[in-house]
């Protein structure tokens, strides 16, 4: 399922066709019925991934191979999901670039992604959040860019493919931060600068351009965690938290959509660990694969969490390659 050889030219064709307009789904796309998804990231052998990965919502059970990524990557693509395609905008190649690609696959049958528009700056480590028009990349990084951490909002819109344009900014510019959706409202918590780590939880509208805001805080500094959202609240799980990056945790934090406060520790992943992809069912929240320690162990584990009540999590599945580095995550 690996790819190599990839060269970068200046841009890529970017798709005329229009791509059917979102139907109603449960909570307009940011949360799903049917599967969640896991795409790109590095193998435990330190290959870089193109799968496209599915693992059920409605049982508990291993992921399926079921297509590839137009280019194959690492370090957190974004993942949106719309009422009909997932996406991973942005990564990086590997050995290669920081690149600015929105890539879609289709949810109604199992196939291959392909390349529908770029994104305003290319970037790694960003956010994924998706409202019932638009996916968003939320911050992330760029290492040949001055300054090279990025405080911009992308969005672009599921009913065409076109390029996405920059609709807001962060408080400050972060990477590895978490992405969680309400209905109204995109959510990062926390993530990164250079070198610090934060707790901020932050919060943009998708009705309108104003910038995010500070609404709570982490219980702790926190980078390269995995997000999930029920219909009320937000989801922390896991993540790296000293500046080392030898410190990862198996915490599970949960924040109010209803209200601007901090957030509180509900329960515990089974295997701490940082560099994972998160998906959201109407009912759990899910954790898969990432990156753990003492040993340092590419995991593929697929933890989930109940929505409707404070607890650990479970292990219902693995995915069918171990994988981190961060990959994209979404849902159907």
């Amino acid at each position: 399922m690996k790819i190599s050889g990839v060269k970068l030219s200046g841009g890529i064709n970017v798709s005329t066709s229009a791509a059917p307009a979102p139907g109603p789904t449960p909570s307009g796309g940011y949360q799903g019925s049917n599967f969640g998804y896991s795409a790109g990231g590095i193998n435990g052998s330190g290959s870089i991934e193109n799968t496209i990965q599915k693992y059920s919502f409605t049982s508990d059970a291993n992921a399926t191979d079921v297509g590839d990524l137009t280019v194959a990557l690492e370090d957190t693509p974004a993942g949106s999901s719309s009422s009909t395609h997932g996406y991973a905008s942005g990564g990086r190649l590997q050995p290669g670039p920081t690149i600015s690609t929105i890539q879609k696959w289709t949810f109604t049958s199992d196939g291959n992604a392909t390349d529908v528009g770029v994104l305003t700056l290319a970037r790694k480590e960003a956010s994924g959040q998706t409202s019932s028009t638009h996916g968003y990349a939320s911050g992330g990084m760029n290492p040949a860019s001055t300054p090279a951490t990025i405080s911009g909002i992308d969005k672009f819109p599921f009913a065409s493919d076109s390029n996405a344009s920059e609709s807001q900014n962060l408080i400050t510019a972060i990477n590895g931060s978490a992405g969680q959706s309400s209905n109204s409202h995109g959510y990062t918590s926390g993530g990164g600068g250079t070198p610090a780590r934060t707790q901020q939880i932050q919060k943009f509208s998708f009705a309108s351009s104003d910038d995010a805001t500070n609404v709570g805080n982490l219980s702790q500094n926190n980078q390269l965690g995995s997000g999930s959202n029920s219909d009320v609240s937000g989801y922390n799980s896991g993540g790296n938290t000293d500046v080392g990056g030898s410190q990862y945790v198996n915490r599970i934090e949960k924040f109010p959509f209803s209200t601007d406060s901090n957030s509180v520790s509900v329960g515990a992943l089974t295997q701490a660990r940082g560099f994972a992809s998160g998906s959201s069912s109407t009912s759990s929240g899910y954790t898969a694969g990432g990156i753990s320690i003492n040993p340092l162990t590419v995991q593929n584990i697929i933890d989930k969490v109940s929505f409707t009540s404070d607890a650990n999590a479970t292990d219902v599945g693995d995915l069918v390659q171990a994988v981190r580095g961060n990959h994209s995550g979404s849902q159907y």
